[in-house]
């Protein structure tokens, strides 16, 4: 194993998302600072978006591990949902379980599950907490799914919408929003970040940098010689 030889607690180059890894470059940290502002702010909708393998996904775990402790979240990492499946997965991973109302037992309906929506923001709201969905992968939701995803960001009191959505896509998101049948939901985005690609410098810079976090952290633990 090359980690061990090269004194390495773990691969410097694995394709998870690991906050630890994340790389602070120009266009990296503008896109951390706005997500944070918009979240802060209770923007409604924030989109971000860059290439594929631009670090989008770490991008987004790093600001979820550095929120407030009042902000509940919801991270989605299966865009291929109905608008039905959507709301489950939101409330499951709210930790929010539901049942259709006249039918216990029975799959709770759209109406059930939006109302069970409502009702959980309204009471994080209560305690002073608020409402965030993550959305991987979101240039891959169906069009349907995305009209759904802008009603829910119409739950809200007298004074302050109670969910915020950030969708992160690849690049071809922007081109998405822009289609008309979803100039709606284009005019309710408040940011917009873009991840750049690394210039070479940076390039030169990522690499030290992801060596240097791999090599530090507990000795690994040599497995034993097979006789």
């Amino acid at each position: 194993m090359y980690e061990e030889f090269y004194g390495l607690h773990e691969s410097p180059f694995s394709l998870t998302p690991d906050p630890k890894f994340f790389y602070h470059g120009a266009s990296h940290i503008l896109a951390y600072e706005l997500l944070r502002y918009g979240i802060s702010r209770g923007e409604g909708f924030i989109v971000v978006y860059g290439n594929i393998g631009a670090g989008k996904t770490t991008l987004c775990r790093t600001v979820l591990e550095n929120l407030q402790e009042n902000v509940y979240t919801a991270l989605l990492l299966n865009p291929f949902l109905s608008e039905t499946e959507l709301l489950r997965a939101i409330l499951r991973d709210f930790g929010v379980i539901v049942q259709d109302a006249t039918h216990p037992g029975r799959p709770a309906s759209k109406d059930d599950l939006i109302a069970s929506l409502n009702t959980f923001l309204i009471s994080v709201m209560e305690v002073g907490g608020r409402g965030l969905v993550v959305i991987d992968e979101a240039q891959n939701l169906p069009i349907a799914t995305l009209e759904q995803i802008r009603i829910l960001s119409n739950l809200e009191t007298n004074k302050r919408k109670l969910l915020q959505i950030v969708l992160v896509g690849q690049s071809e998101l922007k081109d998405i929003l822009a289609r008309p049948e979803l100039r709606q939901l284009a005019q309710r985005v408040s940011l917009r970040c873009e991840l750049a690609p690394l210039s070479v410098e940076e390039t030169a810079n990522y690499i030290s940098h992801r060596i240097k976090m791999a090599s530090q952290g507990p000795p690994r633990q040599c497995l034993p010689q097979v006789p």
